[in-house]
């Protein structure tokens, strides 16, 4: 290839029409008990007054995970952190934004006992909200673009990565006990695996957890708990299937 081939000259850039892109991260963690996701009020329009996911647009010579996580802190104060960060999904109706036509790469990530925003940038408020609160209470708040759809996709996403990957260990500090880590899925699923089930199978899957040798607070049964930190496995084989999909699966 020459250097023609690499820099053409006689390329014109206006004959296309313009393309932004910007990021948005549906961000996870458990608050009192119960799944949490952050979001921020706007500031500006459009959509002013409206919940969304944190996000905005990425800056030259940065790439999507970059703009991610400078948008997080700009916007909430929540730096980066040690958690779980991938890609979800690239957002591209043409109609998704009403100043321009925006591609959103959507990021999912999730970690434990992250801090309370600080609203900040082009934020009016910034706030931890329970996912129940979102998507099922009367009052829940109106998302801006198309934000409840990203929230949707990334809450199935997590749920399902607690099926048949070990990531669930990624919503509890170590060293943890298997009573806290149960309390995860019970959280994310909405409801809770079969705690003797559950606990044979973290046990019984090479890598899941490592048991510590460090004891934590006593149980109902009088033994102290045994604390566990993460293992080396990253998938789980067979998965552990939430209820709905076990009966689904019988049913058929």
């Amino acid at each position: 290839m020459t250097t023609s081939d690499q820099h053409p000259t006689a390329y014109d850039a206006s004959k296309y029409p313009p393309v932004f892109v910007t990021v948005d991260l549906a961000v996870f963690t458990i608050r009192n008990g119960a799944l949490s996701v952050l979001l921020i009020q706007r500031g500006d329009d459009p959509y002013r007054g409206h919940w969304a996911l944190p996000g905005g647009f990425m800056d030259p010579g940065e790439d999507a995970e970059a703009a991610a996580w400078r948008e997080l802190a700009e916007e909430t104060g929540v730096e980066q952190w040690a958690g779980h960060l991938e890609q979800l999904k690239t957002y591209s109706a043409p109609d998704r934004d009403p100043r321009h036509r925006i591609v959103s790469v959507a990021h999912v990530a999730f970690a434990p006992n992250l801090p309370a925003p600080v609203a900040g940038d082009d934020a009016r408020n910034a706030r931890w909200w329970a996912v129940d609160e979102v998507f099922a209470a009367e009052d829940a708040p109106p998302l801006a673009f198309d934000h409840a759809e990203i929230l949707t996709d990334a809450l199935e996403r997590v749920r399902s990565k607690l099926e048949y990957t070990t990531l669930a260990t990624e919503f509890v500090e170590e060293p943890f006990t298997l009573a806290e880590l149960h309390r995860v899925y019970a959280a994310v699923w909405g409801k809770p695996p079969s705690l003797g089930a559950f606990r044979r199978k973290v046990i019984s899957t090479k890598g899941f957890v490592e048991a510590t040798d460090t004891k934590g607070d006593t149980q109902a049964a009088g033994r102290p708990a045994t604390l566990y930190k993460r293992g080396g496995a990253a998938i789980l084989q067979p998965a552990m299937l939430r209820q709905h999909a076990t009966e689904q699966a019988e049913a058929e």
